[in-house]
């Protein structure tokens, strides 16, 4: 049995008391539903002495549609209610659904949305017990020298692993923190790094507070898409993320495809928007354009042995689904799992 590391535990009631306590103690972290940060405590991945709870901080719970049409989502809202809103199933369907593949049905109700966001990236040799990676020698990435993936590389490649991540992509998402130097926003797309190690742009003794979505195209569609070993709980080998807008005839007027798991961060696929566009759902012109896509990304996409599954099945497998995630958008079938 694995044990937590020692520490102390405290349970603020606002966002502003949070802030306080983890600039009181180096070292400090925010849990929030603790899927994520239990576990890597008890693999010794992270030993902080103080650990600050936001599950009593009701203000970061809750979807709304705020001005211009907006909607916010706070940050502890849980992924079982993101999956569950009536207004991102209509407006945001993407999410809505990668929201709803996430782990298992007990994990998603603890789980949160600001949570998945900051998921820490993951790797087969990273992810593993102190005992283990002892054995080993350690990595790049905890404790030692040496990348385990990729002979030689001086760079982290573990994998961002959130689900959530390219749907949010797709949609334009805005990250809103509040910090030591008050609230900032940041537009999705400029959050990630290209390093295993630490792939987002966090300032110190930040807190995400919400996640905010723009307005949807009239006529917009979306679907995710998610290969992985077992029907739950599994982490993506491979998560494809889709929107499409049309016009009232149903002729694509823009589109975007965003996948993770293949690398530190999400990797949006170029020439998606020009690949579709023009053509008309349900025609022979789409059909092209979805097979032409699907090889696009699978000349983009180069899956690495750092999570668990043949790498080279997992990028024959983009292709796939690909193809199944823009079909599953295009027809309002709702998400991709299975092979």
């Amino acid at each position: 049995m694995l044990r937590l590391p020692q520490f102390e535990l405290a349970t603020p009631k606002t966002v502003r008391e949070a802030l306080q306590l983890l600039a009181s103690v180096e070292g400090a972290m925010i849990v929030a539903g603790g899927t994520d940060l239990v576990p890597n405590m008890k693999h010794e991945l992270f030993t902080p002495p103080l650990v600050v709870s936001l599950a009593q901080v009701d203000a970061l719970r809750g979807i709304q549609q705020i001005e211009k049409d907006w909607i916010s989502i706070g940050a502890m809202t849980t992924l079982a209610d993101v999956a569950a809103s009536e207004l991102l199933r209509e407006r945001a369907p993407v999410l809505a659904q990668a929201a709803g593949l996430v782990a298992g049905p007990q994990l998603r109700t603890m789980g949160t949305l600001g949570g998945n966001v900051l998921l820490d990236t993951r790797c087969q040799w990273y992810n593993q017990t102190y005992f283990w990676r002892q054995a080993l020698g350690f990595c790049l990435k905890k404790d030692g020298g040496k990348c385990h993936v990729v002979e030689g590389g001086s760079k982290c490649v573990a994998a961002a692993s959130n689900d959530s991540a390219p749907a949010l992509m797709t949609l334009g998402a805005v990250l809103v923190f509040e910090g030591p130097q008050g609230k900032r926003t940041v537009p999705i797309d400029d959050f990630w790094i290209a390093d295993g190690i630490v792939n987002k742009r966090v300032e110190p003794g930040e807190i995400l507070v919400a996640i905010q979505v723009p307005p949807a195209a009239k006529n917009h569609r979306g679907a995710y898409g998610k290969l992985r070993e077992r029907g739950s709980i599994d982490f993506p080998l491979l998560g494809v993320a889709v929107r499409i807008d049309c016009d009232s005839k149903d002729v694509v007027t823009d589109a975007d495809l965003v996948i993770t798991a293949l690398q530190a961060r999400p990797l949006r696929i170029k020439r998606a928007r020009e690949t579709l566009e023009g053509t008309k759902l349900g025609s022979s012109a789409f059909a092209a354009a979805v097979e032409t896509l699907a090889e696009l990304a699978h000349k983009q996409c180069h899956p690495m042995p750092n999570i668990p599954g043949d790498h080279d099945w997992r990028r024959e497998m983009v292709t796939v689904y690909v193809r199944r995630t823009l079909i599953a958008a295009a027809e309002c079938s709702g998400p991709v799992h299975h092979i």
